[in-house]
Parts: C-alpha cells; structure tokens; sequence
C-alpha cells in the first residue's frame, strides 16, 4: 500500500459523471482531508447513460439534470471544492477536435499549476470517451517540459492492463474513507442502483467486502514506453 503523498493541487480530468465514485473517490476523500485542493473537470453530464434509475426515475430527457445534482452531490460528499462542468456532449469526446481538447487540458493545467493530475490511461480504459480524455490529457502534459511536469495518474481496467502495464504503482488503502466511496457512489443512483444492491446485501450479510471499497489502484504514465500521436 502506498502512503498518499500531500500535494500542492489535484486536477482529475473525467469524461463522465460517476467516473470518479467508481475510481478514485477515496483517494479524494484523502486528499480533502488533508486540505489538499481538488479540481475536478467533468467534460460531460452523462446524458446517454444506459441506466434511468432502477427503477426508473428519469428519461432520456430529464437524466443530464438528474445527472448534474448527483455529480454535484457527489462532489460535496468526496469534499471536492471545485467543480467544473466542461460542456461536451456523452459519447462525442472521440470526435472533438484533438487541439481543441489539448487546448481544454492545457488551459486548466495553467490556471491551477497542479503537482498531480489524474485522468483514464490511454488504451487500456475501454471506453471511447475514456480513451479520447486519457489522450487529451497526455498531449497536453507532453508539451510541458519535463522538469516541469505534474505528475500524472491513471485509472485503467481493461483486461489486458496488468499484462502490458504491470502491477498497478499506486494502491491506495481506502479503508479509513469507506464510508465516503459508497456515499459518493450512491450519490450517483441513477447509474449505480444495480451495484449497491449487492453491495448493501453483502454488508448485511458480513461478506467480505470487495476489494474496489477498500483499496483504489492507479498507474503513473509511462512516458519513457508509451506514446500516444
């Protein structure tokens, strides 16, 4: 297990609302309570999520406000003290012009002189708007000098990762903030309904509980054997 460093500021770049319950919610929680500043770019509402609620709460009309009050709450519960809600449309991040999305990436990273950012690792997060963010993100930390480099964190879960990317070089022991991941991942309802059933029947049974709740793993970006054009 590794010890969460103290950082100067924390910019997390995700596609997706919920992204960051699922990934990295308690190495937040961590963070805000060490009073470190968080920033959190949310490029997208969510608003082609496959789930309306189970049972059903929202529509396809209705689900991007659904999903911008649970991304809010989420915020809240993790102690994310800045949100930002970058305007790009689910699903399309793929088809957003590259410099445009450099620029995006790039405009943050000057704004907040961040010494972390955490984002998806490009080629191994499955997802098409995951890969089209993990991409943005090393583009534009590419044409940072090295000295002057953030460092740069990622979530990756495809199959294949720990094959071509080895163990993970972060796992975070979540335990002391257990409580704060489910509530940032019930605060996303809408799409994780399906999840916490299993999980609440699993508390109830004093189950083991899964490995998910109780460390976090992210990869730092090889920058000496990955390239991304």
């Amino acid at each position: 297990m590794n010890k969460i460093e103290q950082e100067r500021h924390v910019l997390v770049i995700y596609p997706h609302p919920d992204d960051e319950a699922l990934g990295v919610s308690g190495t937040l929680a961590i963070y805000a309570k060490n009073n470190v500043p968080i920033t959190y770019a949310c490029l997208t509402l969510g608003e082609m999520g496959r789930n309306l609620g189970n049972p059903p709460f929202a529509t396809r009309e209705t689900l991007p406000k659904v999903r911008k009050k649970e991304l809010e709450k989420a915020a809240e519960v993790i102690g994310i003290q800045d949100l930002r809600m970058m305007g790009l449309r689910d699903k399309t991040v793929e088809f957003e012009d590259d410099e445009k999305m450099v620029k995006l990436v790039t405009d943050l990273i000057e704004e907040l002189n961040p010494s972390l950012i955490i984002t998806f690792y490009p080629g191994y997060s499955v997802h098409p708007d995951h890969e089209a963010t993990g991409r943005a993100v090393v583009r534009a930390v590419r044409r940072i000098p090295v000295e002057k480099r953030p460092k740069l964190y990622c979530t990756a879960f495809s199959k294949d990762c720990e094959r071509n990317l080895g163990e993970p070089d972060i796992v975070n022991d979540i335990r002391e903030v257990q409580d704060i991941k489910i509530a940032a991942l019930k605060a996303h309802i809408s799409q994780t309904a399906w999840m916490l059933k299993g999980l609440e029947e699993s508390i109830a049974q004093n189950n083991p509980i899964s490995e998910r709740l109780t460390t976090e793993r992210l990869w730092s970006y090889q920058w000496d054997r990955d390239e991304v054009d």
